[in-house]
């Protein structure tokens, strides 16, 4: 079967013996951007699976009930574009800062631009202050810029939560309610569903996540999702699904999304068996791996089908993601440097070379990338389960970074009001 010319969906949905009639060229050594990827595709009767409903935001539909996670320098138009191509979901733009778009810095209007193909237009947005929040929220509405917009307070980077944002911002409850509530209001003038997504609190003595949820709940989110982490543990240590069913239990009327430890379609499943979860989000688990969209969908839809991409099909998406980041830019030099961090989740598990990487790792060009590719063994297959597991840096439990006296109290005090003004001076919160 030649299928050089055929659209990705259409490949994902061949079959096991059409897939073995394919022969396809690399697009790292066509040059064509818009070669597809024939993917191996491999059928695990012992996974676990299920067949889960659409998630329902408000007025819109998501399909396939998993959430791309927000993630700085990670999810921007470009590996949203090729995650959607391997499977449906819902897929969220990086962080932006409320008070940088209503500055509308260029760097910031970037990050909430959106593909023509995007079928639902999704931002994260980040604030300390509910004014400010209100205005973001509104200018995208008015604009017409989202239909869906999510707010964060999840964020554990110490550069946010030292100035009271992400993870911190939920222990002052009147913040958090003023925020929650004035976005929901701003959102709703146009019918915009707004959801949170937010930790468990700040550490195991200062936990928040149910008030949090109650508040959120009686604002009108339109959905609550739920790292089963605290801030203090980072992405260290194991996620904690008890919390995150014991917040099901409580919230039994709103959607509520799994997130933490999901690194497989099989740990997707399991999450939602265990906690009852409408849908997972998905973040680190994914980097370097946009076919597990795919794997996802697939286990939702009661099907036990997953992708084994080998080396060769794995070149092709790194290539075919640096092109799309170039185009993303519109710089090649800015495109290569972004594509950098992305090396090592790609290849991890499979046998390329220090060496190798190290120089994939500081690319200068489009056309250097081609000739690295080219050097790899394209004869290796799928390696298991090497390629599975947790991606970046884990770290270890510290504690957080807070304003000082942040703790003495869950009302917001005068000089802490004064001192949040400073929070949203970056762009995006990491």
């Amino acid at each position: 079967m030649e299928c050089s010319s055929a659209p990705l969906a259409y490949l994902r949905l061949l079959t096991v013996a059409e897939l073995a009639q394919c022969s396809c060229t690399p697009s790292a050594e066509s040059g064509s951007r818009f070669a597809p990827v024939c993917h191996n595709i491999g059928v695990n009767s012992e996974a676990p699976r299920l067949t889960l409903p659409p998630l329902k935001l408000g007025n819109l539909t998501v399909d396939t009930p998993v959430v791309l996670a927000p993630m700085a320098g990670v999810t921007n138009k470009a590996f949203r574009r090729l995650c959607s191509e391997y499977g449906g979901g819902l897929y969220v733009t990086e962080m932006v800062t409320a008070r940088a778009l209503v500055e509308r810095k260029p760097e910031s209007m970037r990050i909430i631009e959106h593909d023509p193909d995007e079928k639902i237009r999704s931002i994260q947005i980040y604030g300390v202050d509910a004014v400010n929040v209100g205005k973001a929220v509104r200018m995208v509405v008015e604009e017409d810029r989202a239909d869906h917009i999510d707010l964060n307070f999840g964020c554990p980077a110490p550069k946010v939560t030292r100035r009271g944002g992400g993870a911190a911002l939920p222990w002052k409850t009147d913040l958090f309610t003023a925020i929650v509530q004035t976005a929901v209001k701003e959102a709703s003038r146009n019918d915009i569903p707004l959801t949170i997504k937010m930790r468990k609190g700040i550490d195991d003595d200062h936990i928040t996540f149910l008030e949090s949820a109650k508040i959120a709940r009686d604002a009108g989110v339109a959905a609550i999702a739920l790292h089963g982490r605290t801030a203090a543990q980072h992405y260290s240590g194991k996620a904690d699904w008890d919390s995150i069913a014991q917040l099901r239990e409580l919230i039994p009327d709103v959607p509520i999304l799994g997130n933490g430890d999901i690194f497989s379609a099989e740990d997707a499943v399991r999450m939602v068996e265990q906690t009852g979860v409408d849908g997972v989000v998905i973040g680190r688990g994914c980097q370097g791996r946009p076919w597990l969209f795919g794997d996802l969908q697939n286990a939702f839809e009661g099907s036990s089908e997953r992708i084994r991409p080998t080396l060769t099909e794995v070149s092709d998406m790194i290539y075919r993601h640096a092109e799309l980041l170039v185009e993303t830019f519109g710089d090649e030099t800015r495109g290569l440097r972004e594509i950098r961090k992305h090396v090592a989740w790609y290849f991890k598990g499979y046998p390329v070379g220090g060496e190798l990487r190290a120089k994939m790792a500081q690319v200068p060009d489009l056309a250097t990338f081609r000739e690295l590719i080219a050097q790899l063994d394209h004869s290796i297959g799928y390696p298991g389960a090497a390629v599975e597991g947790s991606r970046g840096r884990a770290g270890s439990p510290k504690q957080p970074h807070l304003p000082d006296g942040w703790l003495d109290s869950r009302i917001l005090g005068d000089a802490e009001r004064l001192g949040l003004a400073e929070a949203e001076l970056d762009i995006s919160g990491g």
